[in-house]
């Protein structure tokens, strides 16, 4: 079990050759590089330019869920979207967006997208314990970094990996991930010298990868 982080909050997730990409950018809108991985399935967390470039990443048969809500299964492939919002107006000044829930080989990984709210207690029970929680970190668009750390200690995953944090090169006004770090307790900080890791060899860990 592979993940990879592309920047920003592109995600990949690789096992015995199959690959599944959530939210893809295109690298150049974003001042970052564009993705290099290719994904047989795609999710797609909410349909703003810099986490629906599906065809950046697509193969010519690659299978693509966008703002999907309810479970299905694909290719052996639990797939779980729950409805959240990108603000704290309930939609009303940024839309919905999607928290995944991917469940293979008894691997759970919860990507939050680009959450803006403290959601339900239904969603938080659903993504609670996740092997992986994939969290926005930077600001601005989404949930605080305080706020975050906060839906870390709600949820309580084996693992966290920030995601969505100003990086050198990125044109978007988000804050550095070291923000979110200083609200860190109990968990040990891991910074990584590549941006792919295996998360089955970490446990309460803040997982950084380097940028790609």
């Amino acid at each position: 079990m592979l993940v990879s982080w592309h920047g920003h909050a592109c995600v990949s997730i690789e096992f015995d050759s199959y690959i599944i990409v959530i939210d893809p950018h295109d690298g150049g809108s974003i001042g970052l590089k564009k993705p290099a991985v290719k994904g047989d399935l795609i999710l797609i967390t909410h349909d703003h330019f810099d986490h629906n470039a599906v065809n950046t990443v697509a193969k010519e048969k690659s299978r693509v869920l966008k703002m999907h809500y309810g479970e299905t299964l694909i290719d052996n492939v639990k797939v779980t979207g729950l409805r959240t919002f990108h603000d704290k107006f309930k939609g009303k000044r940024r839309g919905e967006n999607t928290v995944y829930l991917v469940e293979v080989r008894g691997f759970k990984l919860a990507h939050l997208g680009d959450l803006g709210e403290i959601p339900s207690e239904d969603v938080l029970g659903k993504i609670k314990e996740a092997d992986l929680l994939v969290i926005p970190v930077g600001g601005t668009f989404t949930i605080e970094p305080s706020e975050a750390w906060s839906l870390v200690e709600k949820t309580k995953p084996i693992n966290v990996m920030p995601i969505h944090y100003w990086i050198p090169g990125t044109t978007l006004p988000l804050k550095p991930v070291d923000e979110f770090i200083k609200h860190v307790k109990d968990y040990k900080v891991v910074k990584l010298d590549t941006n792919t890791f295996d998360p089955t060899l970490y446990r309460n860990s803040v997982i950084i990868p380097r940028p790609p």
